[in-house]
């Protein structure tokens, strides 16, 4: 496939396709959709989890001071999912 319709293709989707899906269920690769395994249904959204771990890669946190690849926390505690704030950080930070 050409560059140029490649780009078109994946521009349409969410960034966070750019890393692997972490969710117990899915496993997606890069670049693939996070699917349901039950029923192979393909989702429209990737898991939060998948999103969490693209503004962990991609962001800063404003909220817990810390820099991109470092896990958010509370009060020395990391935390499953990053920060609202973070996601938000990385979407300004792509555009």
């Amino acid at each position: 496939m050409p560059a140029s319709l490649r780009h078109a293709f994946r521009a349409r989707a969410h960034p966070a396709r750019s890393v692997p899906c972490p969710h117990e269920h899915c496993r997606a690769r890069a670049h693939q959709s996070c699917i349901v395994r039950v029923n192979g249904r393909v989702l429209d959204k990737p898991h939060a989890s998948r999103i969490s771990l693209w503004a962990q890669t991609v962001a800063c946190c404003i909220e817990c001071v810390v820099e991109p690849g470092i896990p958010c926390h509370h009060n020395g505690t990391p935390l499953p999912a990053v920060h609202d704030r973070r996601i938000q950080e990385a979407m300004v930070t792509l555009a």
